[in-house]
């Protein structure tokens, strides 16, 4: 299925989002390593933290996270101290996404895993026990969610953990958004340098907690109001903290630069149009924030602004190998975008032939499809998007969402 997407004359409108992804899955994950867990309000309801939930209390021994990569990360460390043999696997692409790091990493902990299928790759099989714990050594460029998966389950080793990490660090607001709420769980995480040390601890119950709305779902409304030709365009969206503990917070700086306002109310945040910072060449490090990388891109694309953006290297283990995918996605609008040494995109503002009515594919990827449908806003035919479905891994309502806003939405 495809939906043809076209946009509005105007943009005013006020949009719930989604809860996050990232602190919901996390404290799933805390809160079922509690004595007493508590009840969590406002979790969400996308297909990720749908399958944590189902795993993390449902009976079956058999997990399927089909295309879930956090819950795959940090359920194969979680389940590695539960008491039980596991089998945990997923799609076909999860099965072709690496894992070794992260299992080498529990097994010098203790943890007994082994490959079903291809070494290094889901599917795994796993006998929960008490782990020793220790001295780890861990390549921090590759995924903060190896990192986060060993730190949540840290404090329940005999021995505790000090986890080393070596190399450039990526995803860093991702490992601090774990510590903290490791924190609020009544858990103390020591660091210094690159190195993590949590003694053997108790977790106790964070007692009324409320997860935030998600900023990650935030970028795409920014990326609308980027885009949007009409000066009055504006947008609110409930909730959303100027001292959130998510790290995609800093959408909101980048953003700036792009011709979009934040402006923090008592109830959230309001976002307007302004001047563009820049129309030359923007360079921006996304090692902090991965997940905001594809809505730049497409948006200053769309603007004509010349980039080079890097910090990109975890892009390749995401969903699908997003560098590429969005090398040939912007390549159909006429725009082509070159990848360098697996980590940087650049586009030096030359436009080429471009496909008559092309339909973007979306590769299994959520972000893929969010990223892209607000280019409707620049195309008086709209866009096409292949497989819509594919928000539902986080941001489910976002169709309802755009349609709320004004978009017309086909399904051919």
């Amino acid at each position: 299925m495809n939906y043809l997407i076209k946009a509005p004359k105007i943009l005013n409108e006020k949009i719930n989002l989604p809860a996050s992804k990232s602190i919901s899955n996390r404290v799933l994950i805390l809160n079922s390593l509690c004595d007493h867990p508590d009840k969590i309000r406002n979790i969400s309801v996308c297909d990720d933290t749908n399958v944590m939930r189902r795993a993390l209390h449902g009976d079956n021994r058999k997990i399927d996270i089909g295309a879930a990569g956090t819950a795959m990360r940090f359920l194969t460390a979680y389940l590695s101290v539960k008491s039980g043999t596991w089998t945990i696997s997923g799609t076909e692409r999860m099965k072709n996404r690496p894992i070794k790091l992260l299992v080498d990493a529990l097994k010098l902990s203790g943890a007994e895993i082994e490959y079903m299928e291809k070494e290094g790759f889901p599917p795994l099989q796993i006998k929960g026990q008490t782990l020793a714990g220790g001295h780890v050594y861990l390549d921090g460029g590759v995924s903060s969610q190896y990192i986060s998966a060993l730190l949540m389950i840290a404090p329940l080793m005999t021995n505790g953990l000090s986890l080393h990490l070596m190399g450039n660090v990526v995803s860093v607001p991702y490992i601090k958004l774990t510590i903290r709420l490791m924190q609020i769980f009544g858990v103390v995480v020591f660091e210094e340098g690159q190195t993590f040390t949590v003694p053997p601890q108790q977790y106790s119950a964070a007692g009324d907690f409320a997860v935030e709305p998600d900023w990650s779902a935030a970028s795409y409304w920014y990326e609308m109001i980027a885009l949007c030709k009409n000066e009055d365009a504006r947008i609110s969206l409930p909730g959303l903290l100027p001292d959130s503990l998510q790290g995609d917070a800093s959408v909101a700086a980048l953003f700036d630069r792009l011709g979009v306002k934040t402006t923090f109310t008592s109830s959230g945040v309001t976002l307007t149009k302004k001047e563009k910072e820049t129309n030359s060449l923007l360079t921006f490090d996304f090692v902090s924030m991965p997940d905001m990388a594809q809505t730049a891109v497409v948006t200053c694309a769309m603007l004509g602004i010349p980039f080079r953006f890097n910090g990109l290297q975890s892009l390749k283990i995401k969903e699908t190998d997003r560098l590429e995918a969005l090398k040939i996605e912007l390549g159909k609008f006429g725009y082509p975008i070159t990848v360098y040494d697996g980590n940087v995109l650049v586009w030096n503002g030359q436009k080429s032939h471009s496909a008559q009515a092309p339909v973007v594919a979306t590769y299994e990827d959520h972000r893929m499809a969010m990223a892209f449908a607000p280019v409707a806003i620049c195309r008086q035919d709209g866009i096409n998007i292949s497989n819509p479905e594919v928000v539902s891994k986080s941001y489910p309502s976002y169709w309802e969402d755009l349609q709320k806003s004004g978009f017309s939405i086909t399904s051919h």
